[in-house]
């Protein structure tokens, strides 16, 4: 059962919606842990490719020559995205109470609107970035307001994913459920995006430093086995925060559904029937 009310019964304050976040993370990480290690996993793909050549991780970007470092990079987002919503769909079934099972095959039919989902939004950052380089002559400019409008439009549409993968809502009802959802909500959702950032870099920092460390310690001087240690120590750590930010899209979401569309309304209304 779960334990966990979810949507809330009320409006949550920045560090609420963050204490949510907590409390889904803690309720959930063990039944997703296999999920979210897999989908760290998938990511790496391109990395574990160009190791197994002999590279380099930080020469990576030069392996795009080779059509099957492409492949593996086009499959690791593949394969992530899947993972990723298959974390995000147990999780809301978790603090949901409702039945466990076939998040992988709900995710994967989800894939396909969630590349129409990624067109759009390339689409409409792409198209203005080209015009405006071309109409002031300055890259420079013009990607100052990218970076502007990615920022602003990135937070008004950061509701986008969950709904798509949670509520099954397709790609441009996504972005307008996201739009009226966050709309008079910038400066609260980036505050609490920045408090989370904060403490997911000062966490992965900590990571960082004892997989490094531990990677020197059991390679004795052996670079190779230093390396593969650490980066195996690495995605155990990514795969132990990667239900964070699951969790953290679902706090926002129920926050956000219960100020706009009194979502606490119907969860009184559903309880007392």
């Amino acid at each position: 059962m779960a334990d966990i009310q979810y949507p809330p019964a009320r409006p949550l304050s920045v560090g609420e919606v963050l204490d949510l976040c907590v409390r889904i993370y803690r309720r959930t990480l063990v039944k997703c842990l296999v999920l979210a290690g897999l989908a760290v996993l998938a990511g790496q793909l391109p990395n574990i490719y160009n190791l197994a050549h002999g590279r380099y991780l930080v020469k990576g970007m030069t392996a795009f020559r080779d059509p099957v470092y492409d492949l593996m990079y086009v499959l690791a987002i593949l394969l992530s995205t899947v993972l990723y919503g298959s974390v995000l769909l147990r999780q809301h079934a978790l603090i949901t109470g409702q039945p466990q099972g076939g998040e992988l095959r709900a995710a994967l039919r989800r894939v396909p609107a969630w590349i129409a989902l990624l067109l759009l939004c390339g689409l409409g950052f792409g198209l203005p970035f080209a015009l405006l380089s071309a109409v002031l002559h300055s890259v420079v400019f013009a990607t100052l307001c990218l970076v502007v409008a990615v920022t602003y439009f990135g937070i008004a549409f950061s509701c986008a994913w969950p709904l798509l993968f949670v509520k099954g809502a397709g790609p441009l009802q996504s972005l307008e459920r996201s739009w009226q959802l966050t709309r008079g909500s910038f400066w609260r959702l980036t505050g609490l995006y920045t408090v989370a950032v904060l403490i997911l870099c000062a966490v992965g920092l900590v990571f960082g430093v004892v997989s490094v460390s531990l990677g020197v310690i059991i390679g004795h001087g052996d670079v190779l086995l230093a390396g593969s240690t650490a980066s195996l120590l690495a995605v155990a750590g990514g795969a132990l925060l990667a239900p964070f930010y699951t969790g953290l899209a679902l706090a926002a979401l129920g926050d956000l559904r219960v100020r706009r569309e009194g979502a606490d309304l119907e969860q009184r209304i559903a309880a007392t029937a």
